[in-house]
């Protein structure tokens, strides 16, 4: 047990320095506040695959703005719900919206970079953003993009999260508090100087990140990478763009999205694992050895001192405590930042349980050579 919790320390150490450096580092969308010289026409691009019960809201709130010069673009991607008489109301009621139907897949494309790259064609802005159709925006949320795209080449946003089930409640933070505690934002948007400069950019690759919920790039960059076209059969392709940005030595900035951008990533326990299983394997680039290795400390860090506070020595039980202690504390920090509750941060151990879960199924998935299904299509 005593090696269990050294390596269970040694792993929070890092956790809890990335931790508190991003929550200076870690910028934030609504602190693009200042006023710009010149509106630049943006695009904003939604793809839309059978999202009946999400596009008016997230339509609507694109349409109400409070910045002039931009256009909305909604692909229907072939839905088979009512997601295509919703737009068809909505374009003919506003002038700024564009409703264009979606081109049959090819077969070395997947279903969203395809839809992507079709809206990505058919804008017209000298930004173009794409948001997910399960996001809504505050009304300064594209002028603040745009603001932030005056200094960055691509933008990223990580939407906040509204969560109302039990099982939103146990897996959605958990996302977020990965991100924080394991990945050092500012090496998102500049390569680690502590890195031989020979090996400099290729080691800044390996930090890149994104969320596909929110992405803006101008058109310039968008251009240079390819468009979608670069990340045509890639599951998880917000992630891939971002990597092609870096080798293309590219600027990508990453801020949160709160009180700006909101999303509502899933709504129940099945959408949740389906959405995961697509793509938590995949996210480690299929690295069996990574991933094991993440799977085993994992279970180190956050359910082993459990077991120990219940039945370790009293020295040992001391560092446990210790252990739970500061894991929930950065917990209830990230909860209070994005307005979640913190009483579901003492479950912690539950959820790290199901991941582990999840993962044996991704693995299985893997071996079987099963493919996990999303909007009717196998990815």
């Amino acid at each position: 047990m005593d090696i269990l919790l050294i390596v269970a320390v040694s792993y929070l150490l890092y956790t809890v320095a990335v931790f508190v450096r991003n929550l200076f580092e870690f910028r934030s969308l609504n602190e693009c506040n200042k006023s710009l010289e010149d509106e630049p026409f943006v695009s904003v691009c939604i793809p839309a695959r059978n999202e009946e019960n999400v596009i008016e809201r997230c339509v609507r709130s694109v349409l109400n703005q409070n910045y002039t010069n931009f256009e909305v673009i909604v692909l229907d991607d072939n839905s088979t719900d009512a997601t295509p008489d919703l737009l068809s109301t909505l374009g003919s009621k506003n002038k700024a919206l564009r409703v264009i139907n979606g081109e049959p897949k090819p077969d070395d494309w997947l279903g969203k970079p395809w839809a992507c790259q079709q809206l990505g064609n058919a804008s017209r802005g000298e930004i173009i953003l794409f948001i997910d159709a399960d996001v809504w925006l505050e009304p300064s949320a594209v002028f603040k993009a745009a603001q932030a795209l005056k200094r960055s080449d691509v933008i990223t946003v990580w939407p906040k999260q509204e969560i109302k089930t039990f099982w939103e409640k146990l897996i959605i933070p958990m996302i977020y508090y990965g991100l924080y505690s394991l990945l050092p934002a500012k090496y998102v948007e500049e390569n680690p100087k502590w890195v031989p400069k020979p090996f400099r950019k290729q080691a800044g690759v390996q930090f890149a990140a994104a969320c596909g919920q929110f992405i803006g790039f101008n058109r310039q960059a968008y251009k240079k990478i390819g468009g979608h076209s670069s990340v045509k059969q890639q599951i998880v392709e917000d992630v891939e763009l971002a990597k092609v940005v870096k080798r293309n030595d590219l600027r990508i900035t990453m801020f949160d999205g709160i009180d700006t951008v909101n999303c509502r990533m899933y709504t129940s326990h099945h959408e949740i694992f389906e959405g995961l299983r697509k793509n938590f394997f995949v996210g480690f680039g299929r690295n069996i050895v990574l991933f094991l290795f993440m799977a085993i400390m994992q279970f180190i860090v956050y359910i082993a001192p459990v077991y120990i506070l219940a039945f370790g020595e009293p020295h040992q039980q001391l560092t446990a405590a210790a252990l739970l202690g500061l894991i929930l504390l950065q917990r209830w920090v990230l909860d209070l930042k994005f307005g979640w509750n913190p009483l579901m941060s003492i479950l912690q151990p539950l959820t790290i349980l199901w991941f582990e879960v999840l993962g044996i199924r991704c693995l299985w998935d893997h071996y079987t050579g099963k493919k996990a299904t999303w909007k009717g299509r196998e990815v």
